[in-house]
C-alpha cells in the first residue's frame, strides 16, 4: 500500500546533529537573547503582578512561578517550529486567534485578582491572593502564546539549532521574571492590601496590550 502523504507538510528532523548545519556563532546566540527579551515583558510584567498580590512570596516559590514561564518560552518556539514544518496552512490559520485567547486568560486573571482585591478591601482583610497552580498555568500561556509565531522565523533550522534558540529564550526569561518577582515583591510590601489591585490591573492591561498589539 502506497504511504499517505499531506500536501504540503514537511517531514521534521529531530536529528540534533543537524544543528551544526547552522552556524552557531556569536551572533546566532546574541540574536537568540535579543529574542528572548523581547518575548519574555509579557511574562516579566506579568511576575511583577503576582508579587504585588503577594508580597510575602518565598524564593522557592518565586522560582517556581519564573520557571514556569521560561518552560512555556521554551515550548511554544518549538512547537510552532513543528506546526510550521507539518501543517503549516491549519498554523496559518489557527494565528488570528492567539491575541484573542491571550485577551481572555489575561482579562479573567486580572479580573479575578482585582475582585478578590477590592472584596478583600472592603472587608478590610490584608491577606494576600494566592496564585494558584491552575492560573500559574494560564498565565504561561497568555504570556508565551504569541512566541507560537517564532516557529515561522526559526522554520528553516534543524530541530537541534531550534533547541538550542528555545532554551536560550528560556533562560533569559527565567532570569527576567526572577526579577521582576523581585521588584513587585519590594513594592508590594510597601503597598500591603492595594497590591492585589494594582496587580489585577497590570494583567488586565497586559492582555488588551497584547491583543491590540496582534490585531492592529
Amino acid at each position: 500500500m502506497a504511504a499517505l502523504t499531506v500536501p504540503g507538510a514537511l517531514r521534521p528532523s529531530f536529528d540534533l546533529s543537524e544543528a551544526r548545519s547552522v552556524k552557531l556563532d556569536f551572533a546566532f546566540f546574541l540574536n537568540s537573547a535579543l529574542f528572548g527579551v523581547g518575548l519574555a515583558m509579557d511574562a516579566f510584567s506579568v511576575s511583577v503582578a503576582n508579587a504585588l498580590a503577594e508580597p510575602d512570596m518565598r524564593h522557592g516559590r518565586r522560582l517556581g512561578i519564573a520557571g514556569t514561564f521560561a518552560l512555556f518560552q521554551i515550548l511554544m518556539p518549538l512547537i510552532g517550529w513543528l506546526c510550521v514544518r507539518s501543517v503549516a496552512e491549519r498554523f496559518t490559520a489557527f494565528q488570528r486567534f492567539i491575541p484573542w485567547i491571550a485577551l481572555v486568560l489575561l482579562l479573567y486573571i486580572g479580573g479575578s485578582m482585582l475582585f478578590e482585591g477590592l472584596r478583600g478591601r472592603d472587608k478590610e482583610e490584608n491577606t494576600a491572593a494566592r496564585l494558584s497552580l491552575g492560573g500559574l498555568m494560564l498565565q504561561g500561556v497568555a504570556t508565551s502564546i504569541d512566541a507560537l509565531s517564532v516557529g515561522f522565523t526559526i522554520e528553516e533550522y534543524p530541530f537541534g539549532a531550534a533547541l538550542i534558540e528555545a532554551l536560550i529564550i528560556g533562560a533569559v526569561t527565567l532570569a527576567i521574571c526572577l526579577f521582576g518577582l523581585f521588584l513587585g515583591r519590594r513594592a508590594g510590601a510597601r503597598l500591603s492590601s492595594k497590591a492585589p489591585i494594582l496587580g489585577g490591573a497590570i494583567l488586565i492591561f497586559i492582555g488588551l496590550e497584547i491583543f491590540l498589539r496582534g490585531v492592529l
